[in-house]
């Protein structure tokens, strides 16, 4: 054996929240969540350092959050009513906190060739740069779905292929690094379920803004007259789209776990017209794990992760939208939710992710770098498809 079996790893989560479910709908929180439920359950060491309150798979949690602390950077402002985006101050409180004692806390635990993995970009920079120092450290970014401009860690592993091209054409480089990787977002196959019977409503969650299409999406039921269910923050900003909020269309608020199972479950189609290069959009994931449809541009990740015509549409213009959403029925559910499980369920990404750490802890070990062979090598399927029940 070239390398050990178990691999070890420094988890620091999001300043401003508490890794568990109910904080879901913080995509990075989520990231540090299920990274660590994938990571143990394959037996690897995971040290998670975070709130007090966390909820999350480990061998050892450190604190480095508590709930004064909240209260000291954001009083009682409520982010299930008002969003999370007052919280994400890189400069406040808890980020000042968070970054000066995770650079403590992890230098007491660092073996040689532990993994510091920063899932907040800039939020982390501080700790993550001044950890990177340490010989015994492989500082990594593990989810880059962030804006390109905010990666510092010598080695990052991107959403999509979308947004790593992206990043490269953003440093004007020419040759990429042998070093970065991309692993797609994994979702919780036992989080959702497919409904035998679908209402007849579309859906939407997600952040209620222009970006995100919704505004192009509402015009487009509106003009069918079909209903449309909107979840997401901020709630203030559906009548500040630009266009008429009819009958047809229901705000149903910011929607937990359970919530968002019911709503993609019993969903005709769901539609996410994102204007810009979608890093990942994992929405898209769970709802196809849900047996629902999809309706999205034809571009980013998109085009990663939805089989046009398949598992749902890839649409470039209202025309094109207009018809997908009348002919939505043609998917197949059931297709939808094996794509999704196969392709994006927590055992694939786990085994994505595995195959990513292991081959850089072998070149940053020895003296051959690139070229260091490993014994245990049988395959390369980590970057197979799954495309069986297309």
């Amino acid at each position: 054996m070239v390398f050990s079996d178990q691999l070890r790893f420094h988890l620091l989560s999001i300043p401003h929240t508490v890794t568990g479910s109910e904080w879901s709908v913080c995509p990075f929180t989520t990231k540090v969540w299920k990274f660590a439920k994938m990571m143990k359950s394959r037996g690897h060491h995971i040290i998670h350092y975070g709130h007090e309150h966390s909820k999350v798979d480990c061998d050892e949690h450190v604190t480095l959050i508590t709930n004064e602390d909240f209260n000291t950077a954001y009083g009682d402002y409520n982010w299930r009513e008002k969003s999370l985006y007052h919280f994400a101050n890189t400069g406040d409180h808890c980020h000042k906190k968070f970054n000066t004692l995770a650079v403590v806390e992890v230098k007491k635990r660092l073996q040689t060739k532990d993994f510091v993995l920063c899932f907040w970009g800039s939020g982390h920079m501080t700790a993550g740069m001044e950890l990177a120092k340490d010989e015994r450290a492989i500082v990594v970014e593990p989810g880059v779905g962030y804006n390109i401009d905010q990666c510092f860690a010598p080695y990052k592993v991107f959403e999509s292929y979308a947004h790593r091209h992206q990043y490269t054409g953003f440093k004007n480089d020419q040759t990429p690094s042998w070093y970065d990787g991309v692993v797609p977002l994994a979702c919780d196959k036992d989080q959702f379920t497919v409904s035998k019977v679908k209402e007849d409503y579309f859906l939407y969650i997600g952040r209620i803004i222009n970006d995100k299409g919704l505004d192009k999406i509402i015009v487009a039921c509106n003009h069918l007259g079909v209903r449309l269910k909107v979840a997401g923050q901020p709630a203030e900003n559906l009548y500040r789209l630009g266009v008429p909020i009819t009958d047809n269309i229901e705000y149903v608020g910011l929607v937990g776990v359970e919530d968002r199972r019911d709503l993609m479950s019993k969903a005709k189609g769901f539609i996410c017209l994102s204007s810009y290069i979608e890093p990942f959009g994992s929405a898209i994931v769970e709802a196809m794990m849900s047996g629902c449809p999809v309706i999205t541009p034809d571009w980013g990740a998109f085009t990663e992760t939805v089989e046009h015509g398949k598992t749902g549409y890839r649409i470039r213009n209202g025309d094109q939208l207009i018809w997908a959403i009348e002919n939505i029925d043609k998917i197949d559910p059931g297709v939808c939710r094996e794509w999704a499980v196969k392709n994006y369920g927590l055992d694939r990404v786990s085994r994505m992710f595995e195959d990513y750490f292991y081959s850089l802890k072998l070149n940053l070990s020895y003296e051959w770098g690139w070229w260091t062979l490993s014994d245990e090598r049988t395959h390369l399927d980590y970057l197979v498809k799954d495309s069986s029940m297309l």
